[in-house]
Parts: C-alpha cells; sequence; structure tokens
C-alpha cells in the first residue's frame, strides 16, 4: 500500500486514504490503523477520546437493562454515564488511546464482550461517536454537543 503525506487525501481528518490508478479506473482504498505517514512519530502518547456508543434491540424489561448497565459500570469504572429505555441505550465515556481508531475498536467490542458477563439485552450497536478531548470541550464551549454528564451513573432517558 502507497504511504501519503499527512492530510494529503483527508477531508474529516479521521481517516486517511489513497487514490489507486488500476488500469483507467482510479480507486479508493483506507490506510490501515496503524500505518504511519512519512515523518509520523509512531511512539506518540495516549490521548483522551469522547465516547458515544448507542445500542438497541428487542424490548427488555427495564429492570434488567438498568442492573446490567450498572453491571457494566461497576466492572468498568471508566463508564461515565448511561442512559437507557426499554429499547435502546446509550453509554458515554472517556476512553485512552493512542489514536481514534484504537478508541473505536474498543467502544465497538465493549457491548459484545461484555453482553454475557454483565447480562445485558443482546441489542446491537446502531451509533458510535468518537471525538477528541479538544473537540468535545469546543462543542461545549460553543453551546451544542453532549452536555457534561451530570449526575454521572445510569438513568432512565
Amino acid at each position: 500500500m502507497r504511504r501519503v503525506r499527512q492530510g494529503a487525501a483527508s477531508r474529516g481528518g479521521s481517516t486517511s486514504h489513497t487514490l489507486k490508478a488500476v488500469g483507467d479506473e482510479r480507486v479508493l482504498t483506507s490506510v490501515a490503523a496503524g500505518d504511519t505517514f512519512d515523518g509520523e512519530d509512531t511512539d506518540a502518547a495516549p490521548r483522551l477520546w469522547h465516547v458515544t456508543l448507542s445500542v438497541s434491540g428487542a424490548e427488555a424489561p427495564l429492570k434488567e437493562v438498568r442492573r446490567g448497565l450498572e453491571q457494566l459500570a461497576h466492572d468498568h469504572p471508566f463508564l461515565l454515564t448511561s442512559r437507557y429505555a426499554n429499547d435502546h441505550a446509550e453509554i458515554r465515556y472517556w476512553e485512552e488511546a493512542r489514536d481514534l481508531h484504537d478508541a473505536a475498536a474498543v467502544a465497538l467490542r465493549l457491548w459484545g464482550e461484555h453482553r454475557q458477563t454483565a447480562q445485558l439485552p443482546p441489542w446491537e450497536i446502531v451509533g458510535l461517536e468518537v471525538i477528541d478531548r479538544e473537540t468535545y470541550h469546543q462543542r461545549i464551549a460553543e453551546g451544542y454537543g453532549p452536555l457534561p454528564a451530570t449526575p454521572v451513573g445510569v438513568h432512565p432517558y
């Protein structure tokens, strides 16, 4: 895979793509997570990422949903806040990771890996937002985006 200069083919800054010529056709390919750009520091320190994970599925008893989310929060105290209803939930927390790819990968595994141990409903992930700390605070300062999670804990919608 051809490596590109940082930002050369990126539009949003969160992923990078390169265009390769295949015959007369141009094909868009992704730069894999963990690939480095020429001259990029590979030993970058971990950063904080604000994660919002949304899940939904068939209705489940509210008591069971709450108990499962409380168990998940107990098992993983990094969970900041959870909101829930009988057919969906939202989990928000801070993740320390090297880059967005790592933070998103951890978030996408969270629900499935802990579904059995925390006895969570068999819901699917329907949404994921991962933003860096600076973007989170900028959104708050501008009056939009997710408000700081207060009170911390597990709460109904």
